[in-house]
């Protein structure tokens, strides 16, 4: 009788994680973004001062978009068509660099091995319990996220070096050269539904490049 009652415990425990855990199929994400710099003088850094970044999904499609003093760059990526846009606006200059899956993943190569070693500590973020991983690039590189099982992601392909966390990655770092890292956390979750329009390209006004062509720009 113990036996069963055991199995019994456990089995409900692992039906209230299971329930407990969101399938993210239609959402917006909004991450605020600091920069860090190991200069005195963080000119390039100033450029970035209270830029977001803000991730779209809806089933198969997403959309991440960075707005900065820059401009805006978007990534759009449809996994049903095999397909990934990026849309780039700095003051006149309007780009469209369209990419096949093959491009995609040359774009972000340097993210293609990486490891994670997952640690036991803990944070809330947001109201979700996160857990802590240490990322690690081919290059030796290493980084620091925070994910939470709690929003799983059914595309995950929107942030490449994250794709293979257990669950959304809620702060995470990116190096921008040898002195500069970025570091991204959610300050939102909207789980209202996402018009498609948000997902459509221009149909004008911007310049159409290849892939190829971009690496030029």
């Amino acid at each position: 009788m113990k036996r069963i009652f055991t199995i019994l415990s456990s089995f409900l425990l692992m039906a209230s994680g299971a329930f407990a855990q969101k399938k993210l199929t239609e959402a917006t994400i909004s991450y605020d973004i600091v920069i860090n710099t190991g200069s005195q003088r963080p000119r390039a850094a100033d450029f970035f001062d209270g830029a977001t970044s803000t991730v779209y999904l809806k089933g198969l499609k997403s959309r991440t978009e960075m707005v900065s003093s820059l401009g805006t760059q978007a990534t759009l990526i449809d996994l049903g068509a095999k397909s990934v846009a990026v849309l780039k606006e700095y003051g006149p200059q309007k780009y469209i660099i369209q990419m096949t899956p093959a491009n995609w993943k040359d774009a972000n190569r340097k993210f293609e091995d990486v490891q994670f070693s997952y640690m036991d500590d803990t944070k809330t973020i947001l109201g979700y319990k996160c857990k802590k991983a240490i990322g690690k690039l081919s290059d030796g590189t290493t980084f620091t996220v925070w994910y939470t099982l709690d929003l799983v992601p059914e595309n995950n392909d929107f942030q490449y070096v994250n794709r293979s966390l257990p669950g959304l990655a809620m702060e995470y770092e990116s190096n921008m050269g040898k002195d500069l890292k970025v570091t991204y956390t959610v300050s939102k979750i909207n789980m209202s539904p996402v018009p498609a329009a948000k997902f459509d390209l221009p149909k004008a006004g911007f310049r159409v490049l290849s892939y190829d062509e971009s690496k030029g720009q």
